[in-house]
C-alpha cells in the first residue's frame, strides 16, 4: 500500500513539472521561433515528444517510489529535487527566453543527474534501474537536440 501511495505522489510531482514547463514554455514547438530554426535532420515528430515524456515520467515514477522506500534519504530527495527545477527551467530557458546555449548547460545537467541516479543506485534496485534508462536516452536525444541547434543556428 505504501508503494501505491509513493507511485501516486510521485506521479502527481512529475507530471506537475511537465504541466509547469509546458506552461513556461509559451507556445515552444509551434512557436515561429522554432519552426524556423534549422533542427537536427533526426528530430521525431511532434507527437513523439508527448508520447515519450508520458512513458518516461510514469516510468521514473515508479523508479522513485521504489528507490525512496529503498532508500528514503536526503541525498535523495536532493537528487529528485534538483531533476524537478533543471526538468521544469529548460522549457523557459529554451523555448521563451530562447537561451538555446544556457539550454544546453541546463540539459548536460540534467542528464548528468539523471546518469547519477542511474550508477548511484543500481546495486540497490538492481533490475528496477532499467525503468530510469528511458528517461536517460530521452535526455542524451534531447541533449544533442539542443547542441544541434545551439550549433547550426
Amino acid at each position: 500500500m505504501k508503494l501505491i501511495k509513493l507511485i501516486i505522489t510521485f506521479l502527481i510531482i512529475n507530471f506537475s513539472a511537465l504541466g509547469i514547463g509546458s506552461w513556461l514554455m509559451n507556445n515552444g514547438p509551434q512557436s515561429d521561433w522554432y519552426t524556423s530554426l534549422n533542427q537536427a535532420p533526426w528530430t521525431p515528430p511532434g507527437w513523439v515528444f508527448g508520447a515519450a515524456w508520458t512513458t518516461i515520467m510514469v516510468c521514473f515514477s515508479i523508479y522513485m517510489a521504489y528507490l525512496y522506500l529503498k532508500i528514503p534519504t536526503s541525498k535523495v530527495i536532493i537528487l529528485f529535487s534538483i531533476q524537478f527545477v533543471l526538468n521544469v527551467i529548460w522549457n523557459y530557458i529554451f523555448f521563451n527566453k530562447h537561451l538555446v546555449g544556457l539550454g544546453l548547460v541546463v540539459i548536460i545537467g540534467l542528464t548528468i543527474v539523471i546518469g547519477i541516479f542511474l550508477i548511484l543506485f543500481k546495486d540497490d534496485l538492481k533490475l528496477k534501474t532499467l525503468l530510469i534508462v528511458p528517461y536517460f536516452i530521452w535526455l542524451c536525444v534531447a541533449t544533442s537536440l539542443n547542441a544541434y541547434i545551439l550549433i547550426n543556428n
